[in-house]
């Protein structure tokens, strides 16, 4: 009995324990952060009217929505763990699917080196430690959330479902405090719009990538208890969720600051947290931006090591990454993950690669629309218990989008476009490496 536990500890399977809560908690979480805090200030800069601002909040949540759901299709149709790599690697095989896999992981290795170090500077901006610590809390940080996630599954997800939670009353009671206090911004006051194609460009671009990380529920497919009944429901819940919570906090950032000043601000919360409360509203905004990028890191964590979990047991990545603990935690991922991610917090090197990465997202989105639609007309027999609305109209507009923004990333940085497609070429041989004389799965 005991050896049959211990080799069950040692296989590739993962615990089918996750619910409706948890879902909602790492779509909601893994999307809200310090973004929806800075972003306000550079979309009123280019559109310079409330009325308009509003409007196009709402056009990117609608978009946002679209994506949702062509993607909760591809959710339901192929229930793994994995994400985008799963639908590409089905759709394209096995290379298009390791590029996608490969991509997908690193960028998530970025951002957990990014949000960790950006957790400690907020911690050092309160005077909690000396600035020339920040380094070292950050890796501390990191291991602290690796800590909890090798207790188990269900420990991580009560964690991720109540941290979410925090960030959300978090984020509502400072709507309501905007709200409730008078200021001395006429509300009704007639602001001429303002704004250019390329300014409307901008703050959409803007606005998408604040929305981004709502695709987070896609990754834990195989740990939900009923994926086809869940997803639909914690992709399209998430995102209205979201939409809410960013069109509250615009209102309550124009009822405080007229859009003069709101264009020109850096990190416009802050701003509206010092007239609210005077000399401690930037400590309560900084104390925000900790609780809203906790929920993040966690959720970071988790996807990153489902990915190369996905890799490794398809035998595109190293084998023994898809090993799960007796907590249902893929153990060696989790390692690998995180000594990547320390690795980028030491050097100081992962700035670069989050933005030699970043366009990867895009691209990476693009792909899994594409896979929708090779899917449909290639195995039209596949169960599909959800249909993406709209389809074929929806999920060409949610590519054409995608591809729109890739190119103009692309455009604006070529060098670390070019960089990313090395980075790439790195994976490509790393893979012939690691598979060198394995059969094919």
């Amino acid at each position: 009995m005991l050896r049959a536990r211990m080799a069950s500890e040692k296989s590739d399977q993962l615990r089918r324990v996750l619910g409706l809560g948890f879902g909602l908690a790492v779509s909601v979480g893994g999307t809200i952060g310090v973004g929806i805090l800075r972003t306000p200030g550079l979309v009123a800069e280019q559109l310079h009217s409330p009325s308009a601002i509003l409007f196009l909040w709402i056009a990117g949540g609608l978009y946002t929505l679209l994506g949702a759901s062509c993607l909760t299709e591809l959710g339901v149709m192929l229930p793994e763990a994995g994400g985008y790599y799963v639908y590409a690697r089905r759709a394209f095989g096995s290379s298009t699917g390791f590029a996608v896999g490969w991509t997908d992981w690193l960028m998530y290795c970025s951002v957990l080196a990014y949000v960790s170090i950006a957790i400690a500077e907020f911690v050092a901006v309160l005077g909690l430690v000396m600035s020339g610590t920040v380094r070292l809390l950050a890796v501390s940080i990191l291991v602290a959330v690796v800590v909890l996630q090798w207790l188990g599954i269900r420990i991580s997800s009560r964690f991720q479902e109540l941290t979410t939670s925090l960030k959300c009353v978090a984020f509502l009671t400072l709507v309501a405090i905007c709200f409730l206090v008078p200021t001395r911004v006429d509300s009704t006051a007639f602001v001429v719009p303002s704004m250019s194609f390329s300014g409307l460009i901008i703050a959409l671009q803007a606005i998408v990538i604040t929305y981004g990380g709502w695709q987070s529920p896609l990754y834990f497919m195989e740990e939900d208890r009923d994926p086809s009944r869940n997803l639909p429901r914690t992709m399209i819940g998430g995102v209205l969720s979201v939409i809410g919570i960013y069109l509250l906090v615009n209102m309550a950032l124009l009822k405080v600051l007229p859009v003069s000043e709101l264009s020109s601000a850096t990190l416009p919360a802050a701003d509206a947290a010092q007239i609210i409360a005077g000399g401690r509203g930037r400590d309560l905004i900084t104390i925000l931006s900790v609780i809203s990028l906790v929920p993040l890191l966690n959720a970071v964590m988790m996807m990153g090591t489902r990915v190369i979990f996905a890799m490794g047991r398809d035998r595109l990545f190293w084998a023994r990454t898809s090993t799960v603990n007796a907590g249902g935690t893929p153990a060696a991922a989790t390692f690998l993950t995180t000594a990547t991610a320390v690795g980028l917090i030491v050097s100081g090197t992962f700035q670069r690669l989050v933005a030699m990465t970043s366009f990867f997202l895009a691209a990476n989105y693009c792909f899994a629309c594409l896979a929708l639609i090779v899917l449909r007309r290639r195995e039209p027999e596949l169960r599909r218990p959800y249909r993406a609305w709209g389809y074929p109209w929806s999920v060409w507009v949610v590519m054409i989008g995608g591809m729109i923004f890739l190119v103009a990333m692309l455009v604006g940085d070529p060098f670390n476009g070019l960089a990313a497609l090395a980075l790439l070429g790195v994976g490509l041989i790393g893979r012939a490496a690691f598979t060198r004389g394995a059969s094919p799965p």
